[in-house]
């Protein structure tokens, strides 16, 4: 389930300039640890799998706090200003299962993801 994502980070709008791939479930606490902190543009997500079961949440601050953007099901987003969060992301947490809005409340409240991702930190 989790080894079924992928997920395309790129620092431009329209999937242009640089790219960041990871093809498994994956909680980053802070992007900066690959140069991508608040660069965050435009992103490609899918489940080779099954296409619905596949969420993002994007948090404006490290250590998944601050504002969010949540993400269910494979989905290209060509513009991220057009959710008011373009060169905002400062960590994320992808899962190859759609989060409930409770259990995400949950993951920010804590600042902790456990939702067997691999986790990467500083």
């Amino acid at each position: 389930m989790n080894r079924n994502v992928r997920l395309s980070l790129f620092s431009g709008r329209n999937f242009t300039g640089r790219r960041l791939d990871f093809r498994r479930a994956v909680a980053v606490r802070n992007l900066g640890v690959f140069g991508f902190n608040n660069v965050l543009s435009s992103f490609r997500l899918s489940n080779v799998v099954n296409p619905n079961q596949v969420t993002l949440i994007l948090f404006s601050r490290t250590n998944f706090r601050g504002a969010f953007r949540v993400f269910r099901g494979s989905q290209n987003v060509a513009n991220l200003g057009l959710f008011k969060f373009d060169n905002v992301t400062s960590s994320f947490i992808l899962v190859g299962r759609r989060l409930t809005n409770a259990q995400i409340a949950q993951i920010q409240s804590r600042g902790v993801a456990s939702l067997n991702a691999l986790e990467i930190s500083e």
